[in-house]
């Protein structure tokens, strides 16, 4: 575990894309089983900063830790080995990633989606895969759609399979980047309702959204994130009622 025992621990986070740096030094300390939410203006980071934590995007400097992985970078590493890129694929088999858009494979059912990474990443017998798959579909109230295929579903029911997927490969932390901002409104509860759920489960959960009400009612605590950084954490009735930054207490002015 590491040293100051949150489960995901993020130091001193630097990125730049052609010379624009999009992270200046992101902290951020999640304990286990908990639901964190990031709220923040569009354009300040936040996709980004996630896309580092499971290693999507590889930072240019500072340190990602989950559970007992470690993946760390200097300044001065330009050049990475072997080790640094097989740390990397570890950590990102331990975290799961639902997006804003759906993902699916469009010609596989919700099951053949489901059991994918497991048989090819894993090596799970397929039998074993499609049992998990099965379990994970009745969790997200999907078991009766097992058969059909993306386009046979609604948005909330392909997103909802798409957090069934990250979930087949067993991950130690799930991360959400707006993962009801594609969908109509009236969808937009079903899918917040299997976060709550996995919540209530102990799953350590990281939540890109502006969906305020879902923050105010689930989230252990909130990061606000702007410009590159996390300017402010807090847990979120303090975070509503008294922020301590004059940029969060802006943003958020425009929900209450």
């Amino acid at each position: 575990m590491n040293g100051n025992h949150s489960f995901v621990s993020v130091r001193d986070l630097h990125k730049s894309f052609h010379g624009h740096q999009v992270l200046k030094g992101v902290n951020l300390h999640v304990e286990s089983h908990e639901l964190t939410v990031i709220i923040g203006p569009s354009g300040g980071g936040k996709s980004t900063f996630l896309r580092c934590i499971n290693c999507l995007e590889i930072f240019d400097q500072g340190t990602v830790v989950v559970g007992d992985i470690q993946l760390e970078r200097s300044s001065r590493q330009s050049r990475l080995d072997r080790a640094f890129y097989d740390t990397a694929r570890r950590l990102r088999n331990s975290v799961g990633m639902v997006f804003q858009s759906f993902n699916l494979f469009p010609h596989l059912t919700a099951l053949e989606n489901i059991t994918k990474a497991p048989v090819v990443v894993k090596n799970t017998p397929k039998k074993e895969a499609e049992e998990q798959a099965m379990a994970l579909l009745e969790k997200v109230g999907l078991s009766s759609h097992a058969h059909y295929y993306p386009f046979q579903l609604s948005g909330g029911q392909q997103q909802r399979a798409a957090i069934a997927r990250a979930l087949a490969m067993s991950p130690q932390v799930m991360l959400y980047d707006e993962p009801t901002s594609a969908l109509d409104p009236g969808l937009v509860e079903e899918v917040l309702a299997v976060m709550r759920k996995l919540n209530e489960e102990g799953m350590t959960q990281i939540v890109v959204t502006h969906r305020m009400q879902f923050a105010r009612e689930v989230a252990h605590k909130m990061a606000y994130f702007d410009d590159g950084q996390i300017v402010e954490v807090s847990v979120p009735e303090r975070m509503f009622t008294s922020p301590a930054d004059e940029r969060t207490k802006r943003f958020l002015k425009r929900f209450l």
